[in-house]
């Protein structure tokens, strides 16, 4: 029975295990940029207003097109009395007519309203590209978050490894530790600062996998991917990209980003704004035509009625009351150039400081790939005073403690690199162009 037991057991384990294995999924930062455009509720939603204001353009157009309008009407008439005051001649009295049809169709086009017409044209489209513009925008926006949560995700799974690793050699040191405190070779002290320092390894284990854990789920729920998905990243992402044509003026920067661009485009469509506030001022002149039939059953029948002419109206009053509408209107362009302005000076900073922070990775990067070296061969030298009765257990633990604070910081500095890289194309408005045209 105990047999059955442990195999039931064993089968449920592989079971679990084989589950998880097939929940781990390795990808690309490459692949999790373009999941993430394909699958975001922020780009769907920047999408969305694209093709709104693509309908709206659309719908404006129409305007500058002839207005066709057809109309008709039947009618039952209940004993209609119908007196033809002009048939003097006749004696004989009208019939009551018992039905009336009546059917007409007009043809209105604008000829000049103000140039409204076409400054709305010029409004819409201008607002038509500023969507386009932010829409490209919110996509370096949600690539970046990716590009975050990734790196993050590294940075984590490294840590990981190496407390682990770390974990295990200080378990070992303890097992040891053991052995020498039962033959009295060392202190009972010495055993319990070795387990001590397993037990805080043990706690930054389990502040790593809190950390893993998290990330993990932001960048599953972020790629609209299965919450139990366990994402594994690949290193090729970050020992393979090229950083070495990262932009370095802000000039790039303000020729190339698209919340600078939606705002310049804003602007225009604030100048046609002005245009079209002004129209009130002049009259709206349009070519009219139409035709009309009559039919009120054995009194009369028209046909072929058609008329055709031009048509004026002039809002006298409007002369007086739009002088506040071009107010507004010219006050709505200002903060437009205003906004640019202070963006444009915003921008600067940004870059300026993700220059600083590039640097900054890289310099750090090649401080660890140095303290590596030298906390490994300070670690050799304590041992073996350690092991010469040169050293005490405190010097032990120390050094070892540095060397996996190097080790740490060197992994996870090649991420922070790639990490500031991004950023650095993120505010210069590149990041989706090195994605685009698959450079990673």
């Amino acid at each position: 029975m105990k047999i059955n037991q442990l195999m039931l057991f064993g089968v449920f384990f592989i079971g679990i295990s084989s589950i998880e294995a097939q929940e781990k999924t390795s990808l690309t930062l490459d692949e999790a940029v373009k999941m993430a455009w394909t699958k975001s509720n922020e780009v769907s939603l920047a999408e969305t207003k694209v093709n709104s204001k693509k309908y709206e353009l659309r719908s404006v157009k129409n305007n500058q097109y002839p207005d066709l309008k057809i109309s008709g009407q039947y009618q039952r008439l209940t004993k209609a009395s119908v007196d033809m005051h002009n048939d003097v001649a006749s004696s004989d009295p009208l019939p009551s007519p018992d039905q009336l049809m009546f059917g007409q169709a007009t043809l209105s086009l604008p000829i000049f309203a103000g140039f409204k017409i076409q400054n709305s044209i010029k409004l819409n489209e201008n607002l038509y590209k500023a969507e386009s513009a932010y829409s490209a925008k919110t996509k370096e926006d949600v690539a970046m978050r990716v590009i975050t949560y990734y790196t993050n995700l590294y940075k984590a799974q490294k840590t990981l490894d190496l407390l682990n690793e770390n974990q295990k050699r200080a378990k070992q040191r303890v097992t040891d530790f053991t052995e020498l405190e039962k033959n009295g070779i060392i202190p009972r002290n010495d055993l319990l600062k070795a387990q001590l320092q397993v037990s805080k390894i043990q706690l930054s284990i389990d502040e790593a996998n809190n950390n893993l854990n998290i990330v993990n789920f932001y960048l599953t729920t972020l790629l609209k991917l299965p919450a139990t998905t366990q994402l594994e990243i690949n290193e090729s992402d970050f020992f393979n990209l090229k950083t070495d044509n990262a932009p370095m003026t802000d000039q790039v920067a303000i020729e190339n980003r698209k919340d600078l661009e939606a705002i310049r485009l804003q602007g225009k469509a604030s100048e046609a704004n002005i245009k079209i506030a002004k129209a009130g001022y002049y009259p709206s002149i349009a070519l009219l035509g139409g035709y009309t039939a009559l039919d009120l059953k054995d009194i009369i029948t028209v046909k072929y009625a058609m008329n055709f002419g031009i048509g004026l109206s002039y809002d006298l009053s409007g002369i007086i009351k739009n002088s506040a509408n071009v107010k507004v209107a010219e006050s709505k362009a200002l903060e437009a150039k205003t906004s640019e302005a202070i963006l444009t000076d915003h921008i600067k900073v940004e870059v300026q400081k993700a220059i600083e922070d590039y640097h900054l990775a890289i310099n750090q990067s090649i401080v660890y790939e140095e303290a590596v070296e030298q906390a490994s061969e300070n670690f050799r030298l304590v041992k073996d005073k350690y092991d010469n009765d040169l050293a005490d257990t405190n010097d032990l633990l120390e050094a070892d403690v540095d060397q996996l604070s190097a080790q740490i910081n060197k992994a996870v500095s090649k991420s922070n690199i790639i990490q500031k890289y991004y950023e650095l194309l993120t505010v210069s408005g590149q990041l989706s162009q090195s994605f685009n045209l698959s450079k990673i």
